[in-house]
């Protein structure tokens, strides 16, 4: 009977050893296959077909991405304390995502502690990194259509994010010209891409219309998922995968026709507006001249619609 008990215990072992090497192999095949999905441009031709989008469907010439994050709602997790606690007073972590012209991602991070502050998102990510170390391979700097202002290819953001050289987002509300108001119309209508794509996750995998009740690291895997899900059937399925869900503008009145998603509040919260005042002056006029190439070279015909 001893022996038999020591035998079964050997079978137990060696049962968890195999469950633990499926689940390895298991893992690093769903990294790679995500890896696969979600990998970056990597020669300046492939951002320029990027902004080429950009410049067709939103206006917006050097566009090379919106970018955005968004809180995912777990619960509290045993022994913690407030590691995930974050400002809007839950438990969370953060999705940060980079999407191209036709609602997909091209970028996604996931995992980062949602106690972090809006610039520890960005520097945390892995692609925060490369951003700041300049290893993306983006183009250099060329002159938009119909001018000839030499303008740096650009990511667009909101004010949760610093104004650098390659990445813009909005004037401050304070003060602002009718120009920099167009600006930032313009800025708001390329990045609503992103915003719409968060909307379309949250309302096509109700899993994220809720706290998710597992641990951070399985939530990770659950939120990747989503987003791998949700590129596939974009490209599977069209615009029906899409249909009804998206936040879109009137052009001939000067409206917005706000989507569905925006009712619902799980997964809604986004990172907090970032305080820094440390943005370059090169950064400054970099705006300022994208400010004022979409107030004269690069008018849309309805855009005051939507500042007066």
């Amino acid at each position: 009977m001893e022996g038999q008990l020591i035998i079964d215990s050997h079978k137990e072992e060696e049962v968890r050893k195999r469950s633990s090497l499926n689940h390895v192999k298991r893992k690093l095949r769903t990294e790679f296959v995500l890896i696969q999905f979600y990998q970056l441009p990597t020669t300046p031709a492939e951002w320029e077909r990027i902004a080429e989008e950009f410049s067709h469907k939103w206006n917006f010439p050097h566009c090379i991405g919106a970018i955005d994050g968004k809180h995912v709602v777990i619960k509290k997790t045993p022994k913690s304390g407030s590691a995930f606690y974050n400002y809007k007073k839950f438990f969370s972590i953060v999705l940060l995502g980079v999407v191209n012209a036709n609602y997909e991602f091209i970028m996604v991070d996931v995992g980062t502690n949602g106690r972090y502050s809006d610039g520890g998102v960005f520097s945390n990510s892995s692609f925060g990194e490369a951003f700041v170390s300049k290893n993306l391979k983006l183009p250099e700097p060329k002159p938009v259509p119909m001018s000839e202002k030499v303008l740096p290819y650009v990511f667009i953001a909101d004010d949760a994010f610093s104004l650098t050289e390659n990445m813009m987002k909005p004037f401050s509300q304070i003060g602002l010209s009718s120009e920099k108001r167009i600006f930032n119309y313009r800025l708001s209508r390329a990045r609503r891409v992103v915003e719409n794509v968060f909307g379309i996750l949250v309302s096509r995998f109700g899993v994220l219309q809720r706290a998710i009740q597992l641990s951070p690291e399985k939530t990770e895997t659950v939120v990747l998922a989503c987003c791998y899900l949700h590129k596939f059937l974009r490209r599977q399925c069209g615009d029906k995968y899409i249909s009804g869900l998206l936040e879109t503008e009137n052009t001939e009145t000067g409206s917005i026709n706000h989507g569905s998603w925006r009712t619902r509040e799980t997964f809604s919260s986004s990172l907090p507006n970032s305080h820094s005042r440390n943005a370059s002056n090169n950064a400054k006029t970099i705006r300022e001249e994208f400010r004022d190439y979409f107030n004269h070279e690069n008018i849309v015909p309805w855009q005051n619609k939507f500042v007066n």
